[in-house]
């Protein structure tokens, strides 16, 4: 009966695993059916792709191990990689001869940089906002996993890392736009439609990359590289004594997650109408760090509804004239409770609060059992 029972007892499970993931999806493309306000929407899809970057924390922190002071960096590459695609498009603000976007006109550039072109082509710039950061992760883990480095030295190198490009781009104003970032940019637009930042189309686009990331990253978490890599996170040495090459499946998952941040950002840069350095900043690398603490780092839907939870309550606070000096110390406050009280965030609270139901359950099941079989046996 056990042979009979495991696949059964696997189902189940698999079931329990993704249908917060379905459900969650379903509330999502249902939202418009509610808000029926164009501003509230366009909000709502920004804490969506913050969403969508915490899950990529997620990835990496919960299931690898390795904490990535550095997220918003493969973030920023993806919402460039975009925003300079869009900046080509858009005739009005090209006041060069040759077309160039303003900024490059203003700094007396005569023709567009070699390393522009490429960005003519929207398949390409999408092609680039996912390759080009999980290429620039994937040297950085080589360099990192394959000299063994560990702990809060990822974090240092992860960090220090973000903040040269971010500096970088900063300093290149010619090329980059410096401080101001990539501004006016047109609509993105395919196959034929037009995805204003305020329509629905675009909430709807951002849904579906929800709902896209949440399944790879799923179904990535259940293969067995998946499952190498958990191994990893809490046995190193005892994968690497099996003969696994530890680094190599680092690398991976490492890549994987700065892919799933630079598609993040993309949506970024369409939904708010513009590419900052900003994106590849400190403060923004450090808050997913704490949104993805306060959902729970072990979970894929946990982190993904911490962001969209506490950037929303955040930005309501940071609205409010009665929070408008203090909401920095509430959040503050509101990630030491969660560190000090649920230290598996929100998602390991849910995920114990079902087992308790579960058990609960069954225990129910196995009492009236031995009922009826007393009553049988009397």
């Amino acid at each position: 009966m056990s042979s009979k029972a495991s696949p059964k007892n696997g189902l189940q499970r698999l079931t329990a695993q993704i249908a917060p993931l379905v459900i969650v999806c379903v509330l999502i493309f249902a939202l418009p059916l509610i808000l029926n306000n164009d501003f509230l929407l366009n909000k709502t899809a920004r804490y969506l792709v913050l969403g969508i970057l915490t899950l990529s924390l997620a990835l990496s922190w919960g299931f690898g191990g390795i904490l990535n002071l550095g997220q918003a960096m493969s973030f920023g590459l993806g919402s460039y990689a975009m925003a300079m695609a869009l900046k080509l498009k858009t005739i009005p603000v090209h006041t060069g001869s040759s077309g160039l976007p303003d900024f490059m006109v203003w700094n007396n550039v005569q023709q567009l940089p070699w390393f522009w072109a490429p960005f003519r082509s929207l398949t390409f710039a999408i092609a680039a906002g996912i390759i080009v950061p999980a290429l620039v992760a994937a040297a950085l883990g080589w360099f990192m996993f394959r000299g063994r480095v560990t702990g809060v030295y990822i974090s240092i190198i992860t960090l220090a890392t973000m903040v040269v490009l971010n500096l970088v781009i900063i300093d290149q104003q010619s090329y980059t736009g410096g401080f101001n970032g990539i501004t006016d940019l047109a609509q993105l637009e395919i196959f034929g439609i037009a995805f204003d930042a305020y329509g629905r189309a675009t909430y709807y686009l951002v849904a579906g990359c929800v709902t896209l990331c949440l399944l790879v990253a799923f179904a990535f978490t259940r293969t067995k590289a998946g499952l190498i890599v958990q191994a990893i996170r809490d046995h190193e040495s005892r994968v690497r004594y099996f003969g696994y090459d530890v680094a190599l499946y680092q690398i991976f998952v490492f890549a994987l997650s700065a892919a799933i941040a630079g598609l993040a950002g993309m949506l970024y840069t369409v939904v708010m109408e513009f590419a900052s350095p900003t994106f590849l900043g400190v403060q923004l690398s450090l808050s997913v760090v704490v949104w993805c603490a306060v959902g729970g780092r072990q979970s894929l839907v946990g982190a993904f509804l911490g962001a969209v939870l506490v950037a929303g309550v955040q930005g309501a606070l940071s609205e409010s004239a009665a929070f408008l000096e203090t909401w920095t110390l509430v959040m503050g406050a509101l990630f030491v409770l969660v560190v000090l009280f649920l230290p598996k965030g929100l998602g390991g609270l849910a995920q114990g609060a079902w087992r308790w139901v579960v058990q609960r359950r069954h225990a129910g099941n196995h009492v009236a059992q031995g009922v009826s079989q007393t009553e049988g046996s009397a």
